[in-house]
Order: structure tokens, then C-alpha cells, then sequence
């Protein structure tokens, strides 16, 4: 604690520097104290007092540690009932994921991975986040900056993963054939996630990270605990790569904006139900080239124009040169991806779905 600047840590400094000539310790790490919620000193007449204990028995153990990796040490540090449910909201997100990772690595094996040169570009775009992400962490552990790390490594999780990568490939691990390049590639990436964020996850939650490492390689699997950090190849870099899907994902944003305020009106109930026009410049037509832009909006499909915005159009303050006109989907609605399609009926064997389900379905016919 920071009373001992002054006291053991100057003292015994102090006194090994003059009996040897040397300093007692490589490095010293104080923190602050912990206070109450309101930044006072706890006390047991104010019953402001936070026991350890009690938190264990009431939230779990991994509840208190995403407390303290998550608190900047370098100062006072506060708990109380409102700082520790934020920390269980953290900790269910985090859950989630590995959940999520788990439910769709079922039965993958070696045969069914992709090397990263036959992946599509939002996979590479993963695998690049991963290699940031490890240096990072590699520089957290020098540093002693666990903090700034586990609140990008939470956002990573939530954001990147949760809310846009598993987003759009939803579609692929539900609907795709089991042998398809895009979901062989998104398996593969899910099983590399899932290598690395235990491994990462293990010092800070430590019980669910374990868990989660037995229910994928069963109970008598070595622990978590007796890994090392994975290695992550420096070809995964792609600082390219990362800064166009830095602006695809922009355009993505006002799409789906747009999508919400439809819905929020009652004009769709899901965004399969769109068939947007996306207005765009020259600039964005490139970045565009080769990608699936209504598979990673989540529409049954989208037309691109390139040119001026029309007025009327939905857009966002902070992007410019983007704009998005709405019309519903045409078709009907497959039974088995539920998008709108005006191809769905059009097999004779499998007539309330698209073209793509009904290969998909005859394939998991063949293989059982």
C-alpha cells in the first residue's frame, strides 16, 4: 500500500543500500487503498465494509478477481454493491463468449481446419486482432498494466466479437454445408479464439476459464492453469487488412443504425427483411470489392451506389459520404436461414427454401 513509500519500502531501501550496496528488490509495486463506493474509508460504524467473503459466497470468486484486474491500482481503489454488479455484467459477457465459442466447436477436428491463405478476409481480420491483442498482453505483463489490458481484451469480446463477428457469421455455422470454405474458416478462427482467450482469460477468471478448457477437452484434460501463453505467428499481422475493415465496419455501422430506426418504427421486425440501398463514394466502391456486403449487414440483400447522397437518405452525424435509402426484401422467406429471397421454392426437392439450403440439406442427407 502506498503508506509504505515512507516506511518498508524507503527504509529497508535505505538501510540494504547502506549494509551491501544494493537495492533489497528488483521492483516495487504499491496500490491504493481500498475504499467504500463513495470513495470513504470503510468502517464498521458507517457499514460501508465490503468482506471479501462475502462477495465469494454471494457472486463467486471470479467476480471479486474481475474486480481487481479491472480497478486502477495506481490509485484508491472502490468496491461496493453498484462497482461489483457492473463487474458480474463484465463477467456474463465474457461467459457468453466462451459459451458461444464452445456451442459451435462441437465435433470440429484437424481435418475440417483452413490454413490462413484459403480464409476469407473477415477471418484474417480476426486472426490480426489476435496477434494485436498478444502483444498487448505480452507488454501488460512487463508493465504491470493489467487493467488497460483486460478493459480492451472485455471490449474485444463484446464489440468485436460478440456484436459483429458472431453477428454475421451466424449464418454461415447455422446454414452454410458442413464442408463450405466460409464455415471451415470461421471454425477454424473459433477454435483459435478459443485456444487463446482461455489461455488469457485463465489468470483473471480463473474457475470459468477452467471450466471451460474441461467441457472442450473433458475432465481429465491437463489444467488450464499448466498452459503458456499460445503463440500467435507474426504472418497474422495485416496492418492493411485491419485499416480497410476499419472503414468496411464504419459503412456497417450506418447500415445497421438505419436498420434499427425501421425496426424501431415497426416497418420490419428483422433485418432479413431488408433489401437497403446503400449510397457510397468512389473510395468506399474499392474497399467493397470481394465482399459480401448483405451477408455482413445481415439483409436478405443490398444494392451499392456509388454517388451523392439523396436527400432523405439515413445517415450518421460523424460519417460522411454514406447514406442509406430503405426498401423491404422481395420473395419469400426461407425455413431455414430466414432470409427473403425471390429464389426460395425455385427447388423442386426442397420448396420452402433458397438454393443455397437446399444444397446444404441434400449434402447433410448424402453424408448421414
Amino acid at each position: 500500500g502506498s503508506d509504505q513509500h515512507r516506511g518498508w519500502f524507503h527504509s529497508s531501501l535505505l538501510e540494504s543500500c547502506g549494509t551491501r550496496g544494493c537495492a533489497p528488490y528488483h521492483a516495487v509495486l504499491t496500490h491504493g487503498f481500498v475504499m467504500a463506493e463513495d470513495g470513504q474509508k470503510m468502517s464498521k460504524s458507517l457499514g460501508n465494509v465490503v468482506a471479501p467473503q462475502d462477495v465469494i459466497k454471494q457472486s463467486g470468486a471470479d467476480i471479486l478477481r474481475l474486480w481487481v484486474v479491472g480497478s486502477d491500482y495506481s490509485e484508491d481503489l472502490r468496491i461496493g454493491s453498484e462497482i461489483l454488479k457492473q463487474h458480474a455484467d463484465v463477467y456474463r459477457r465474457l461467459r457468453n463468449t466462451l459459451r458461444y465459442l464452445l456451442g459451435n466447436l462441437n465435433n470440429f477436428n484437424d481435418a475440417e481446419r483452413l490454413d490462413i491463405a484459403e480464409m476469407p478476409e473477415l477471418e484474417r481480420w480476426v486472426l490480426h486482432r489476435l496477434h494485436e491483442l498478444d502483444g498487448r498482453l505480452k507488454q501488460t505483463c512487463d508493465d504491470y498494466n493489467f487493467h488497460a489490458f483486460f478493459s480492451e481484451l472485455h471490449s474485444f469480446c463484446a464489440v468485436e466479437l460478440s456484436a459483429f463477428y458472431f453477428d454475421v457469421r451466424k449464418d454461415s455455422l447455422y446454414c452454410d454445408a458442413a464442408n463450405s470454405t466460409r464455415r471451415r474458416a470461421a471454425r477454424t478462427v473459433l477454435d483459435t479464439l478459443f485456444n487463446c482467450l482461455t489461455a488469457w482469460l485463465a489468470p483473471f477468471i480463473c474457475f470459468t476459464a477452467e471450466e471451460a478448457w474441461r467441457v472442450r477437452h473433458g475432465n481429465d484434460a491437463e489444467s488450464v492453469h499448466m498452459r503458456s501463453f499460445p503463440d500467435v505467428p507474426a504472418k497474422w499481422r495485416n496492418d492493411e487488412l485491419a485499416a480497410r475493415w476499419q472503414k468496411i465496419m464504419t459503412m456497417r455501422r450506418v447500415v445497421t443504425k438505419a436498420l434499427e430506426t425501421e425496426r424501431a418504427a415497426k416497418n420490419i421486425g428483422s433485418s432479413l427483411e431488408a433489401h437497403p440501398v446503400v449510397y457510397i463514394s468512389a473510395e468506399y466502391e474499392k474497399l467493397l470489392d470481394g465482399i459480401d456486403v448483405a451477408d455482413m449487414c445481415i439483409t436478405s440483400d443490398i444494392t451499392i451506389t456509388v454517388g451523392d447522397v439523396p436527400s432523405g437518405a439515413a445517415m450518421l452525424e460523424d460519417v460522411a459520404n454514406i447514406g442509406v435509402v430503405f426498401a423491404r426484401a422481395e420473395g419469400d422467406k426461407c425455413e431455414r436461414c430466414w432470409k427473403v429471397l425471390e429464389e426460395v421454392g425455385q427447388d423442386d426437392e426442397h420448396a420452402g427454401v433458397c438454393l443455397r439450403c437446399a444444397d446444404a440439406v441434400r449434402q447433410s442427407t448424402v453424408s448421414a
